[in-house]
């Protein structure tokens, strides 16, 4: 055997379960999409139960905690925009506390998800109990076969991240954004929200996704191993995304705050002269979520307000660390730093943008001496409130 055909050996196990996604991500669209034929097209086996609720039901309710609650915020945009939906999105720890009339329609009570890597979180185990104790269908999203909510919710969705040791959720989260993005087409299918050609394509979209992931790992992980330790000196990071990556740029400062001890907050880019913008200095960097879909007019407009804000952060001399398209040459321009990302469509760039993230919160962690695998005063799986 040569050298160069020899495993890699990973420092950490949240190295290594960032390297396992594309095959994470790729073991759960194979089982809810049959990738056989030329064109992608759904498993109807582990998707009938949901796809008759989408049907029965113009609404959605999603709970959750942590990095699952992010997947949700995300979803919330994703069902929403591609099906039509109305979607809320509760902490977990709160949606047993709120009225029990809060979307209870008699006849039709809305849907109720829950997310967890675990499928124990105590919190969203009670808000799933406490949906179905108020007749609500529930549906519950889990990475473990046979946990309690795979066993009590109505439908069973699993992804297939596999085990993940580290307790920084990495695999997890994007098994949960690629499981989102078929549920938001399937809803799209049955709601008749976008034509059967839209969805063929953005399937096969969707189906390309792991393997673009693996192509850039990496020069990820080679360019933010070189970017972090200029950032090393900071304390408080903002993290700025708009629409879906608002809810990736909460789970990046998230990753940073679990893995590095380090504060941070995410923050949809337009709120940041709405007060944060005070923070902002030398010592308190931006990371700015400035990816685009050039053939999406919403994308593209948001993607000019983010321009002009980094316009006016250059002006403030505020240090930016930012994500972009692979080839553009305007962002580079503004930031202090850039990362790029392969382009692909809105719904699929959370799932490719949120890596550079996790490795920048592995990198910064490693930089502060921080048991990465196993950070101070927290579990894997929360199973007491």
């Amino acid at each position: 055997m040569s050298p160069q055909s020899l495993p890699r050996t990973f420092r950490h196990h949240m190295l290594q379960e960032i390297y396992e996604q594309p095959a994470a991500i790729a073991r759960t669209l194979e089982y809810y999409l049959d990738l056989s034929a030329a064109t992608p097209t759904f498993r109807e086996e582990p998707l009938s139960a949901v796809a008759a609720l989408f049907r029965r039901h113009p609404d959605l309710i999603i709970a959750a905690s942590g990095s699952s609650r992010h997947a949700g915020l995300a979803a919330e945009i994703l069902l929403e925009d591609l099906a039509g939906l109305l979607v809320d999105v509760e902490y977990a720890s709160e949606y047993a506390c709120r009225s029990v009339h809060v979307r209870r329609h008699p006849d039709n009570p809305s849907p109720v998800l829950v997310l967890s890597q675990s499928g124990e979180t105590a919190d969203t185990l009670a808000a799933l109990r406490e949906a179905k104790r108020r007749g609500h269908p529930t549906i519950a999203v889990t990475n473990v076969h046979g946990s309690t909510m795979a066993r009590e919710a109505t439908v069973d969705l699993a992804t297939l991240a596999g085990v993940e040791l580290a307790i920084p959720a990495t695999k997890s989260f994007t098994t949960q954004l690629a499981l989102i993005v078929v549920l938001a087409l399937l809803a799209a299918r049955e709601r008749r929200a976008l034509p059967p050609t839209e969805i063929e394509a953005r399937l096969a979209a969707l189906a390309g996704v792991s393997i673009s992931i693996a192509a850039q790992l990496p020069a990820w992980e080679r360019t933010i191993a070189t970017i972090a330790p200029t950032y090393s000196d900071a304390r408080t990071f903002l993290y700025l995304g708009r629409g879906v990556h608002y809810a990736i740029a909460r789970e990046g400062a998230l990753k940073l705050k679990e893995s590095s001890y380090l504060h941070a907050e995410g923050y949809p880019s337009g709120e940041l002269k709405h007060g944060p913008n005070a923070l902002v200095s030398p010592e308190v960097p931006l990371v700015v979520l400035a990816t685009v879909d050039t053939d999406d007019p919403e994308s593209m407009l948001r993607y000019e307000k983010t321009v002009s804000l980094l316009y006016d952060m250059r002006e403030q001399g505020a240090r930016v660390l930012a994500l972009a398209n692979a080839g553009d040459s305007t962002i580079p321009s503004l930031a202090s730093h850039t990362i790029p990302i392969d382009p692909a469509s809105e719904a699929l760039l959370p799932i490719s943008e949120v890596i550079p993230l996790q490795l920048f919160a592995y990198f910064m962690a490693v930089l502060h001496g921080v048991d990465v695998d196993c950070p101070r005063n927290l579990s894997k799986a929360v199973t007491t409130e």
